[in-house]
């Protein structure tokens, strides 16, 4: 399984219960996963977090960072073409703006079962246009996603998940 996690799972972590000087052990982990190729960011996302001026960007700056995190390859252009159809015909540039780069997000698990989008975002079906949430674009074109609190679970973080490591060496 491939997490693909979208920039206000990051943000919310950092600043809520996973703050870097609170818990590092989660960022760790993080990067542990990044590494073993089952958490990654498309470029587009990566940057959106890269560009703030915080602890977390400061951390999205580093190398070993960006390598463990950053999804390899270009995006389909044809496919976030797709999802972003589903935003309605013709976005104003405004509502590129509003839109942002989710696209991009949902396009890298399109056509891929074995992908997950990972959204702090929550399910808002009446909302139409530029306004609509990740969960109810992901749902309309068949693509899955899941809260960060179901992510950390489906990978069994705990602030010791590396204490058999830490016993071999």
């Amino acid at each position: 399984m491939l997490y693909l996690l979208d920039a206000n799972a990051l943000i919310t972590a950092h600043n809520t219960w996973y703050g870097h000087k609170r818990v590092p052990e989660f960022w760790r982990w993080l990067l542990h996963h990044g590494e073993a190729g089952t958490v990654k960011m498309p470029a587009e996302i990566y940057a959106e977090v890269e560009g703030g001026n915080d602890d977390l960007a400061a951390w999205m700056h580093d190398a070993a960072t960006k390598r463990a995190l950053l999804l390899g390859g270009s995006s389909d252009a044809a496919a976030v073409q797709a999802v972003l159809a589903l935003y309605g015909e013709a976005p104003t540039e405004a509502d590129l703006i509003t839109i942002g780069q989710d696209p991009f997000l949902i396009a890298a698990a399109l056509g891929h079962a074995d992908r997950r989008v990972v959204t702090a975002e929550v399910s808002k079906p009446t909302r139409t246009g530029a306004r609509r949430h990740v969960p109810d674009v992901c749902d309309d074109c068949g693509v899955r996603w899941m809260h960060p609190v179901t992510f950390i679970a489906d990978l069994d973080f705990s602030t010791d998940w590396d204490a058999f490591d830490k016993l071999l060496g």
